[in-house]
């Protein structure tokens, strides 16, 4: 008879459940590329700087050690993602900067014009395709509310902005 406390014997729901939300993100990113951004939402998206395969200059890794938020609004362009990672082109102090972000190290995604938001624990150096043997296109996300574009005028230039997390931590009373 197994040990039940092995492990290897140990269903990772945990992991599936992260990998599922995952795949919110995902989705909703590529609505995004197809569709724009609709009406008032916009995406604040948390990622740890230091994560494998995190790509940023290296004046925002210094400037945010450990933890960075960007926000997708008004001006971003090159947007993409994959099974793995997603990339975003945001201007920082008027120069353009290409990121890259791997989906296992973002730690929150939110959309605050919904009041919706994803919290996640890294999930160190697997990538989607390596979790129990579930990928991204294993789940079918077309049950996510869809939500349609919004016009034209609402896709005009966006714009991209860094928000330090400090404001929305709360304080400790010391």
């Amino acid at each position: 008879m197994t040990d039940m406390t092995d492990e290897q014997d140990i269903l990772r729901y945990d992991k599936l459940v992260e990998n599922a939300l995952r795949g919110v993100v995902k989705k909703s990113i590529e609505e995004v590329i197809d569709e724009g951004l609709p009406g008032d939402h916009h995406f604040y998206i948390t990622f740890l700087t230091d994560f494998p395969g995190v790509k940023i200059p290296d004046y925002l890794k210094e400037r945010y050690p450990g933890e960075m938020t960007i926000v997708l609004q008004y001006q971003f362009n090159d947007l993409f993602v994959d099974t793995e990672k997603m990339g975003v082109t945001l201007s920082f102090n008027n120069v353009p900067e290409a990121l890259v972000v791997p989906l296992n190290a973002i730690t929150i995604f939110a959309d605050p014009s919904v009041n919706f938001a994803l919290q996640f624990q890294p999930l160190a150096d697997e990538t989607p395709d390596e979790l129990d043997g579930i990928s991204l296109e294993d789940l079918d996300l077309d049950d996510v509310d869809e939500t349609s574009s919004g016009s034209d005028a609402e896709k005009e230039e966006k714009k991209g902005e860094v928000v330090s997390l400090d404001q929305f931590r709360k304080k400790d009373d010391d």
